[in-house]
């Protein structure tokens, strides 16, 4: 058996993390699901590691749950549902805590739970002929996966209640209009596309980048003062960092900074 998780650390700070389960369409399956979380925790302990980026293998970035039981919950009461459910969702969503960006290269569908694990990124590249949808109410569910937070925060009401109530289907393309993805491109050219995003992400200062994720959480700032007020805070510890040293020292000397992270 392949392993439903291929993890891939890169000399210059990326980290790969492959969903492969092309069979089922990636879907996130019990075996996939443990492995993530084993993945994740390991990636937010590794100082390492500078930027994330989520992939599929095959057509599919991620089909979504894996539905095969879902016949049999009638029989089981709701509190136990919901322990099962909540678990899943933190474990796949755990990725949107990692202080690192994040990065989501949906090279093909991404479906449901999928999709909200490519909304849960920082930054999304996707295939022009992918197609992107949340088929939560026509299964007869309520959608998951903090699908009703993420699709406003994303992309706004608008959108959400469309997708979300409408059952609309967007295109890689459309997606990019709409402002769910940052960028639609050829299939065979979103993972080079989001790996070159993820360099010049892990090639800034690692405290500042950090930092700056943490301001832009949740859609940023709520009013100006509070923005003013983190940074008057967060710009002083960038000040202190010797990489802020390097960066005045390379900008004079017309060289590409060599940040450590200190």
């Amino acid at each position: 058996m392949p392993e439903e998780l291929l993890v891939e650390r890169r000399p210059d700070g990326i980290a790969v993390l492959t969903l492969n389960d092309p069979d089922r369409r990636n879907a996130m399956a019990d075996a996939m699901t443990a492995a993530w979380k084993k993945a994740v925790a390991d990636l937010r302990e590794d100082p390492a590691v500078r930027c994330v980026v989520v992939t599929g293998t095959g057509s599919a970035f991620s089909s979504g749950g894996d539905l095969s039981w879902l016949a049999d919950t009638n029989s089981v009461a709701v509190p136990a549902l919901r322990d099962r459910m909540l678990t899943f969702y933190r474990t796949w969503l755990a990725i949107r805590d990692l202080e690192v960006p994040t990065i989501a290269a949906v090279n093909g569908h991404a479906v449901g739970a999928g999709l909200c694990l490519a909304l849960a990124c920082d930054l999304r590249y996707a295939a022009r002929d992918a197609k992107l949808l949340a088929p939560f109410t026509a299964l007869g569910l309520h959608p998951g996966m903090a699908a009703t937070w993420l699709f406003p925060e994303v992309a706004g009401l608008p959108i959400a209640r469309e997708m979300l109530l409408a059952g609309r289907v967007l295109t890689g393309d459309e997606a990019q209009a709409s402002g769910f993805v940052n960028r639609a491109v050829p299939r065979e050219h979103v993972l080079e596309t989001a790996l070159e995003v993820a360099g010049r992400i892990a090639a800034q200062a690692p405290v500042a980048t950090r930092l700056t994720k943490v301001a832009l959480a949740g859609g940023g700032h709520p009013d100006m003062e509070s923005a003013l007020r983190w940074e008057s805070l967060a710009q002083p510890v960038t000040m202190a960092t010797k990489d802020m040293i390097e960066g005045l020292t390379a900008q004079r000397e017309r060289r590409t900074p060599r940040f450590t992270g200190e």
